[in-house]
């Protein structure tokens, strides 16, 4: 079963940019009550959703640069990467059956 991929600025190019598949980036910290409430949700859905997107979480405390580079003003917020381009995103922590219609909708084919 998948889990979410810690990422760093170091491997972010190569774990979340030149993914294959669609990418999911948790931007949290450690000290987010909110960011610890959805973590659970985003670990089933990681395995839940496992060969069609990936799971990423990104430490803002650590990662600063990334969180100011993709406009984070507030955590925890997911943003949702395909082909290495941020396509949406989503702040604050969302009860599971929105997080799962948010996987589904960005999965679903355009058009």
């Amino acid at each position: 079963m998948a889990k979410p991929v810690p990422v760093t600025q170091a491997d972010f190019d190569e774990k979340v940019l030149r993914a294959d598949l669609p990418v999911v980036v948790d931007f949290w910290a450690p000290w987010c009550g909110p960011c610890r409430m959805i973590a659970p949700t985003l670990e089933m859905l990681a395995g839940e959703f496992d060969g069609r997107l990936i799971v990423a979480k990104l430490n803002t405390d650590e990662n600063q640069a990334l969180a100011e580079k993709y406009n984070v003003r507030g955590i925890p917020t997911l943003i949702f990467f395909r082909q290495g381009q941020p396509v949406t995103r989503q702040m604050g922590a969302l009860p599971e059956p929105m997080l799962r219609e948010s996987f589904e909708t960005f999965l679903a084919p355009a058009g």
